[in-house]
């Protein structure tokens, strides 16, 4: 990666009327603004649709993108949506925060609106989309099928020979549920018009985008139902273990997330071939891939099904250089980053130079005043990406408020922060100096805010990914000044 810098801010956190950010107008008006800030890259976090909890970390697909995002003007200038009827929804009150239950209830009404007045019209487009995204046929059915059982995770459905995917019963309702299998697949092709159309802009600016892929897929999931061969599960497609992370200095009990782990084994007989489609998939989302929780591919926490904190798990070795250097090998022309934090061992860090990925390296964690820290800018080869902080941190200014004093004491003296910079600036100017061939701050920080603008709390079961930009916050003044910080540093 060249010697560059971007900004991290959701596509859920752009303004908008409709209560969530989307692909349209100001979607185009950030890519003009971080153009004009002289920034190179825009990460994302995960498109995917969202389910229970909000996390775009647990998603319906891995492939597909999310409704919400679809913009509804745009549909209303192509006359597929009545404008009053728009402004006539409740779409949540507080232009700051997302609120996903009026969005649930508001959103898909509108689409099926959509999808009465257009689906008719674009038949013939949708079907080609559907033969270059072989995904979309078993994502489709999934969702139909999952709202026929008022939205239960598969492992709950009542019809058993669905549930484990008999052919007879996969016949029968792809003819019962044809309706809502149409109007499923008319939102992936709606999704993906309006994104290839923004990804193109973005391109033309010389901005490239940066996305997360989850090491994990949730269970709740067409990839688990239509592959469950790929996964550990037991009888009736009932997992035997599920990820996690272990008990550490943050948590007594460890992180249970819950996802299925991979038969890495039967993977790897088969070429990896899930993971390259997989990849395959986002490359069409994304120029750059982060692929979260890294260390997880050299060793992964297990917790047998059924318990309620991650304390019982063990670690079980994974597929390591075995997969990492198939799809390196697959896509050599596809930047790749490696989100390497957490508990790192001396073979963690031996597959990180094995792969010759970047790592990552966070300004927040690296002011520990008791002992020495890797994460500090003078210890960094180039070949790196530098955070001040991550959407599952706590905003710079947060940080300030809440971190051990030492530490904060530590940084103001290694960084010279001082109160005419600004404590957020300094931390920027810290990465932006530094010797990072890549470095990303969050919008957040930029601005300033902190525990307001806070993205994510991990292990918290609800109120995260609701932040949201307002309208004019995005300001010449403020792309002038991050430009400023750019040229001086040479990005």
């Amino acid at each position: 990666m060249d010697r560059q810098s971007g900004i991290l801010l959701h596509i859920s956190s752009l303004p908008s009327n409709y209560g969530i950010g989307t692909l349209g107008r100001e979607a185009y008006a950030f890519a003009d603004f971080l153009h004009e800030a002289g920034q190179k890259y825009w990460q994302l976090l995960p498109l995917g649709p969202t389910s229970y909890g909000d996390s775009p970390y647990q998603s319906f697909s891995t492939f597909a993108g999310n409704p919400y995002f679809i913009d509804l003007d745009l549909l209303a200038e192509e006359g597929l949506l009545d404008r009053p009827a728009l402004e006539a929804a409740d779409w949540g009150g507080d232009p700051r925060y997302v609120d996903y239950g009026k969005i649930y209830d508001s959103r898909f009404q509108v689409l099926r609106t959509a999808f009465r007045n257009g689906f008719p019209g674009d038949r013939e487009a949708v079907a080609a989309f559907a033969k270059e995204n072989l995904w979309l046929e078993d994502y489709a059915l999934y969702m139909a099928v999952k709202k026929h059982f008022g939205m239960k995770s598969w492992l709950e459905w009542p019809d058993e020979d669905i549930r484990l995917r008999k052919c007879g019963a996969l016949r029968r309702y792809r003819e019962e549920l044809r309706e809502d299998i149409e109007f499923f697949s008319y939102l992936q092709y709606l999704f993906f018009k309006q994104w290839n159309a923004l990804r193109e802009y973005i391109h033309s600016l010389g901005i490239k985008i940066i996305g997360d892929l989850p090491i994990y897929v949730a269970m709740d999931s067409a990839d688990v139902w239509s592959a469950p061969e790929f996964f550990q599960l037991g009888e009736g497609n009932v997992p035997t273990e599920v990820s996690g992370v272990p008990p550490d200095y943050f948590s007594a009990d460890g992180q249970l997330w819950g996802n299925p782990l991979y038969d890495y084994d039967r993977m790897k007989k088969d070429g990896f071939g899930w993971w390259i489609r997989r990849v395959e998939g986002a490359s069409k989302l994304f120029d750059v891939i982060r692929i979260d929780h890294f260390r997880g591919l050299e060793s992964y926490w297990a917790v047998p099904y059924g318990e309620t904190t991650a304390k019982n798990g063990r670690w079980r070795k994974g597929p390591g250089m075995d997969l990492v250097g198939t799809l390196t090998r697959w896509f050599p022309e596809l930047e790749i980053i490696a989100e390497d934090l957490g508990f790192l061992t001396p073979e963690v860090r031996k597959l990180l130079a094995d792969s010759g990925l970047p790592g990552m390296k966070v300004l927040e964690f690296a002011f520990d005043a008791r002992e020495p820290s890797n994460y500090l800018p003078h210890t960094y080869d180039r070949h790196c990406v530098c955070y001040v902080g991550t959407h599952d941190n706590e905003t710079v200014m947060q940080w300030r408020e809440q971190a051990d004093r030492e530490d904060v004491y530590m940084a103001r003296r290694y960084l010279g922060l001082n109160d005419a910079e600004g404590f957020n600036w300094g931390m920027i100017r810290g990465g932006m100096s530094s010797l990072a061939d890549t470095f990303v701050v969050q919008m957040q920080d930029c601005l300033g805010l902190g525990a307001e603008g806070r993205m994510n709390v991990p292990g918290k079961p609800g109120g995260n990914w609701q932040w949201r930009l307002l309208p004019g916050e995005a300001t010449p003044a403020l792309a002038r000044k991050l430009k400023y910080y750019a040229k001086i540093y040479g990005r």
